[in-house]
């Protein structure tokens, strides 16, 4: 992504955050203000009239009394203890009155503003402190989740009870009415929000620290155990306590426990990947390891073994405001703190991977480290090209995909094409949300810098000698690991191709038909209402609706009687869109289930007509 557009989508997330912030509480400050002077204008109309009209006052008591009345507005009074004015009070401010609400409303609305702007300050000093110090990012981002959690509850509640009001004034003010059914629908609306938000903060987080790869013992790989342990010596810091092997393209370093096949790891974690080792001579290899390494010197995976956990739970809990509806309000202003503290995290994460570089330098060389990198980001980018292309395929993917092969008899090729240059250049481009500097950098801090030019010729160039050679079971490993990848990758893809298919074929008809079969729905007087690939089979004898004369649809549950669908179609009518609407007389434990069947086939409809119009 370009920094414009990164620019860009910045701003939308603030812009949003901000009206989820200010909107409601903004509108019903503005509201109050003008209920209440709208209020005090007219109480001090009919209070003049009436002085002026009195029969028993003299016209200079008149005269004082129209002064009075006309500097002392009623809604001053409400919380103004002078008892020369107690009986005025009495009479235009008593508890729970109309001007009393204006004015303890306008109080809580502003208030609420102010309390918006201090806590968006907060956001920001937190952000900035994180920005400056890497050894408080933990307690910035937990202080700041803490805040947040309770300021996006209480911001629900607020705007929840502000809506409500509104929706009882606006009516009874303007039009002299209030709509009893539009005050308890936003009620409901802003007890479930509330609700939502309550259980979000209790809800557990699911598990997803599962590896895929396998544990390497010291003795199936003595030699690179021992290489390992011989940088970890150096370093003076503590080797990891296991070495799992995978097929992954990237090492990686961390101390949070993980999930390898049935073993759950404890301490410090050495993932290394075979196909890159493959690529890797063992002095490339020793940079890369020694970079790794060198992460366990500079604290970042104790530190991401704390602060980590917290992250996946602050957007654990940050997806549920997303998906609870009205929620949504917190969710924009949990992510624009989300995406402050990311950008302080990626400043930080590409300075540590500086400092890496140069503590592998110093145990290898600046040209083993040089290498390495150009290696693993022209066998990475290659190997997401091949599998982009196999995904891309409009067919069904049969017997082995050979993924591995692919890629290790196509990357010396791949490095002499033109294509290979541009990946390479678009991989030095820097960005806000980079983890990692663009290549040019980290050669040049190292004091190592390949040209472009010298770039093939190191991805081309073959290694004598590799640390996958010195894992024993590095072949069965990495058999097993392609064969499970390969055929998740294979069933993701055919689950794909029931979206991308019209179909034409008997074959594509049954690849839909299974992921996409026909779902009928009873409804009452026997009726069925029928969601299939091709459209909706309509009940009350409407026939049927192909997805193709759908434009968009509309569902409205019923609190009494039957649900309605409104089918809006591509033609026009008389008075406009044309529609068709649809009385669904079904059992509210089905509701759920017949609106995610219908927005999933109709998705998917859309998806494989924005496919077939792809050249």
């Amino acid at each position: 992504m370009s920094a414009p557009a990164i620019r860009t989508e910045l701003g939308k997330i603030a812009i949003k955050a901000l009206l989820a912030l200010f909107l409601i509480p903004g509108l019903t400050l503005l509201f109050a203000s003008y209920f209440k002077n709208a209020t005090d204008d007219r109480y001090a109309g009919e209070i003049i009239q009436s002085i002026t009209e009195s029969q028993n006052m003299a016209d200079a008591d008149k005269q004082a009394a129209k002064g009075f009345f006309q500097a002392v507005k009623s809604s001053a009074t409400c919380f103004n203890d002078d008892q020369d004015i107690a009986d005025y009070r009495a009479d235009v401010c008593p508890n729970y009155s109309e001007m009393w609400q204006f004015v303890v409303v306008e109080k809580i609305a502003f208030w609420t503003v102010i309390g918006g702007v201090l806590l968006l300050v907060l956001m920001v000093a937190l952000g900035a402190l994180a920005f400056s110090r890497r050894s408080v990012q933990y307690v910035s981002f937990v202080f700041g989740w803490r805040v947040l959690t309770f300021a996006s509850a209480s911001v629900i509640l607020l705007q929840g009870m502000f809506a409500v009001w509104l929706s009882f004034w606006l009516t009874a003010f303007f039009m002299n009415v209030y709509v009893l059914k539009l005050i308890a629908i936003v009620g409901i609306v802003a007890a479930v929000a509330m609700f939502n938000a309550v259980v979000a903060i209790f809800r557990r987080l699911p598990s997803n620290n599962v590896v895929q790869g396998e544990l390497v013992t010291p003795e199936a790989a003595p030699a690179l155990w021992s290489r390992i342990r011989e940088f970890a010596d150096k370093l003076k810091t503590a080797p990891p306590a296991q070495i799992i092997a995978g097929i992954d393209a990237n090492f990686f370093v961390t101390e949070n426990s993980l999930q390898v096949g049935e073993h759950t790891t404890r301490g410090r974690s050495l993932f290394v990947s075979i196909p890159l080792l493959r690529v890797l001579d063992q002095t490339e290899a020793d940079a890369v390891l020694a970079h790794e390494l060198g992460h366990f010197v500079g604290g970042d995976t104790e530190n991401s073994a704390a602060l980590g956990p917290k992250l996946v739970q602050y957007d654990f809990y940050s997806e549920q405001m997303r998906q609870g509806g009205v929620t949504v309000i917190a969710f924009f202003l949990l992510n624009l703190y989300r995406v402050i503290f990311e950008m302080a995290l990626q400043k930080s994460s590409r300075e540590r991977e500086f400092a890496a570089d140069k503590i592998a330098a110093g145990l290898t060389s600046p040209q083993a480290i040089a290498r390495s990198l150009v290696k693993v980001a022209a066998y990475s980018s290659y190997r997401n090209e091949v599998e982009g292309k196999l995904f891309d395929h409009n067919e069904r993917h049969s017997g082995s995909l050979g993924i591995a092969q692919r890629v290790a008899l196509g990357l010396s090729e791949f490095s002499q094409s033109n294509e290979f240059v541009e990946m390479m250049r678009a991989s030095n481009v820097p960005h806000p949300f980079d983890s990692h500097p663009p290549l040019p950098e980290r050669m040049r801090s190292v004091n190592f810098e390949l040209q472009e030019h010298e770039f093939a010729d190191v991805v081309a160039s073959k290694p004598s000698t590799t640390w996958a050679d010195a894992i024993e079971s590095a072949d069965a490993i990495e058999a097993r690991l392609w064969q499970a990848f390969e055929q998740y990758f294979s069933q993701a893809h055919e689950e794909t191709l029931a979206y991308r298919y019209e179909p034409s074929t008997d074959e594509e008809r049954d690849l839909v038909l299974r992921y996409f079969p026909p779902v009928p729905f009873a409804l009452k007087k026997n009726q069925v209402f029928e969601i299939n690939y091709a459209g909706l089979e309509l009940p009350d004898d409407k026939g049927a609706v192909s997805w193709d004369n759908v434009k968009d649809l509309k569902y409205e549950d019923a609190t009494m009687g039957a649900d309605k669908l409104t089918i809006t179609h591509p033609e026009k009518g008389m008075l406009g869109d044309k529609t068709t609407k649809v009385s669904l007389s079904i059992d509210s434990k089905e509701r759920d289930r017949l609106k995610a069947t219908l927005g999933q086939y109709w998705h998917r409809h859309q998806v494989m007509r924005a496919q077939s119009k792809t050249p």
